[in-house]
């Protein structure tokens, strides 16, 4: 335990010696000649000179060291009824024979391998394999469709794909070799070879010439050893949704992402090697990137792969039961799964079932955390509960609570302080930084620290239009938001987000705040929908708790006034629907945009991210009663 203050007064004064002596950690073939690279502003590089293997780090080192036999995965599929554990040893086996089969494919350091793959530990064995070889992967969310897979294949134009017969979503099996097929006929790039894991539960059709069978191809491979990639090589794009419809395909480094990662297992989330450590989320997003495969794996820990959901798979005590059985010091999530737990489990039966004894900390990430959420997730568990906030862009968190080094008191709504090395600002439209309590664009001054972000894939000119120039010498994090007093920092939502009420400006995520303090309120969205008179005003949508009885006109009108009272008329809230759920991402995140389309009247289309399409349906419908949704 330390200071926070002292530590992140020094990384920011002093980063070469801070980020330098975390390096240390790290097992490097050759040290690097220059911790911060500033020779080419505003694209800094971390460690230039130096060269590792991040797949040595993870695996090799951890067996040499004497883990062979500790649990390096434990894969638990309540959707296949499967649990297995995989030692550092068995993981290093596989991950240096698949990468052999990669190799005997022609898959040589630099070039890409898109990974579509289901929470399986066969995605983290891929995912490894790359990093062994020097190869870059790019992982694309298991299920998504066609089209937005082709446009990722014609960017990232990959040698080798690499995929399996289905994917299981609950209790939709979901063939991905269709989808995966007819991506590449849409793609102008066409791969040379499809690795197919071949799962029981759909068979896939393999294309003669093209494709192979993984279990195949594994078992004939020679082990490949690690390459020597250089500190500034990347790692891995990760593709995330831009404003033009075109994904943005972030780019990480290899040194600098495994200096960053390391660090944070200790000092953020406080826990040692040996220890479980559970990221609930999914490889294709960027918190499976991070925390499922990278971090746990860098740091010695051993990871869950969990195949299920929070609820239904195959009761809202689901993740209590993976907490008990594994001995899970720390679980990471989204709010949404916490959400959907005090939808079906409020008082908190399933908990009471299993034994938590061993559990330390809840981390949420991926969206505010609405104070309530906080409050029934700190009450019912009695452990520390921290919100932090970050960006596919980052890998890690920009705000937090540094378990750590000192834990800080929490208040609900923040997402604590700023990380060490992210010097965060809170800046108006004309570039001045703004003093407490005032609402403004969340920035961080250049340079970032390691890990986040060096560049895009091949455009470097997009890099700076999208993070750079919108605020010179800042990282525009395309967030709202301020920082009080005591420089905790309070994230409202994208900036976007953010409506125009007659000239004022006012925060969704703020009325979102107050509606969900209501005793029937379970979720909650607001969004800026088109006034001819006002230019937008807020609608909100709301799902009920299960059971409750009171009248929903009597609790639309309770919610109308809450906002008067405790936002002020001035917000202009009046439109409440009432939903039975609200549209969502495959990673739990509200689809407020095109949400505010159907409000509008306005065409949309069904995005690719998406959990179930009938959702839109039911919120058309619902907008409609209160006279929104009305077809241009």
């Amino acid at each position: 335990m330390g200071n926070y203050a002292e530590v992140f007064r020094r990384s920011i004064e002093d980063p070469n010696g801070f980020w330098g002596e975390a390096a240390e950690k790290i097992s490097w073939y050759k040290k690097w000649d220059k911790v911060l690279d500033d020779s080419n502003q505003p694209f800094y590089r971390w460690f230039t000179g130096g060269e590792l293997n991040t797949c040595y780090n993870c695996l090799d080192r951890h067996v040499e060291g004497g883990r062979g036999d500790q649990a390096a995965i434990i894969y638990d599929s309540p959707v296949t009824d499967t649990k297995q554990t995989i030692s550092y040893r068995e993981l290093l086996d596989q991950v240096s024979r698949f990468a052999g089969g990669l190799k005997s494919l022609g898959v040589v350091k630099g070039d890409t391998v898109v990974i579509y793959m289901p929470m399986v530990p066969q995605a983290l064995v891929a995912m490894l394999a790359c990093a062994r070889l020097g190869a870059v992967h790019s992982v694309v969310f298991g299920g998504f469709a066609p089209k937005e897979l082709a446009v990722r294949i014609d960017d990232a134009k990959p040698k080798v794909m690499i995929s399996a017969s289905c994917g299981i979503e609950g209790k939709k099996v979901i063939p991905y070799k269709p989808l995966l097929d007819k991506a590449i006929d849409l793609a102008k790039h066409k791969p040379a070879n499809c690795v197919i894991l071949k799962r029981p539960q759909v068979e896939a059709e393999l294309t003669p010439g093209r494709d192979l069978d993984w279990d195949q191809l594994a078992a004939s491979a020679q082990p490949a050893p690690c390459e020597i990639v250089k500190a500034t090589d990347p790692l891995y794009i990760l593709y995330t949704s831009g404003t033009t419809g075109m994904p943005k395909g972030i780019v990480r480094d290899n040194g600098g992402h495994a200096v960053a990662l390391y660090w944070t297992m200790s000092h953020l989330y406080d826990v040692n090697p040996g220890d479980v450590y559970w990221a609930a989320s999914d490889v294709g997003w960027v918190v499976g990137h991070s925390y499922i495969v990278y971090a746990p794996l860098l740091y010695g820990c051993t990871t869950i792969v969990f195949e299920g959901k929070p609820v239904g798979t195959p009761d809202p005590g689901a993740f209590w039961r993976v907490i008990s059985e594994h001995g899970v010091k720390v679980l990471f999530t989204a709010p949404t799964a916490f959400r959907a737990i005090k939808r079906e489990d409020s008082q908190g039966a399933y908990l009471k079932k299993y034994d938590i004894s061993g559990f330390q900390a809840l981390y949420l990430a991926g969206e505010r955390t609405d104070p309530d959420t906080y409050h029934w997730a700190s009450d019912m568990l009695n452990r520390p509960v921290i919100d932090h906030w970050w960006q596919t862009e980052t890998a890690w968190s920009i705000c937090g609570n540094f378990r750590g080094i000192e834990l800080l008191p929490v208040k609900p709504g923040s997402a604590t302080k700023p990380a060490p090395g992210f010097d965060v600002k809170i800046l108006s439209p004309e570039s001045q930084e703004l003093g407490p309590d005032q609402p403004g664009v969340v920035a961080v001054k250049l340079p970032l620290p390691p890990a986040c972000l060096p560049t895009l894939w091949h455009n470097d000119e997009r890099f700076l239009q999208s993070y750079l120039k919108p605020f010179p010498g800042y990282y525009f994090t395309g967030d709202e938001g301020y920082h009080d007093e005591d420089g905790y920092v309070f994230i409202m939502g994208r900036v976007d987000d953010v409506i125009n009420v007659a000239g004022h400006r006012l925060s969704t995520g703020a009325m979102e705040e107050v509606i969900a303090t209501h005793k029937a309120v379970a979720e909650c969205a607001v969004m800026g929908a088109a006034d001819d008179f006002k230019g937008q005003l807020p609608v909100g949508l709301v799902v009920l708790k299960a059971g409750v009885a009171q009248d929903p006109e009597e609790i639309r009108k309770e919610l109308v006034q809450m906002v008067r009272e405790q936002i002020g008329a001035i917000a202009s809230f009046k439109s409440v629907a009432i939903v039975p759920r609200l549209p969502k991402t495959r990673s739990g995140k509200i689809l407020r945009g095109t949400m505010r389309k159907i409000a509008d009247g306005a065409q949309f289309s069904v995005p690719s991210t998406i959990d179930d399409p009938a959702t839109l349906g039911e919120i058309e419908e619902a907008l409609k009663t209160i006279g929104y949704a009305k077809k241009k």
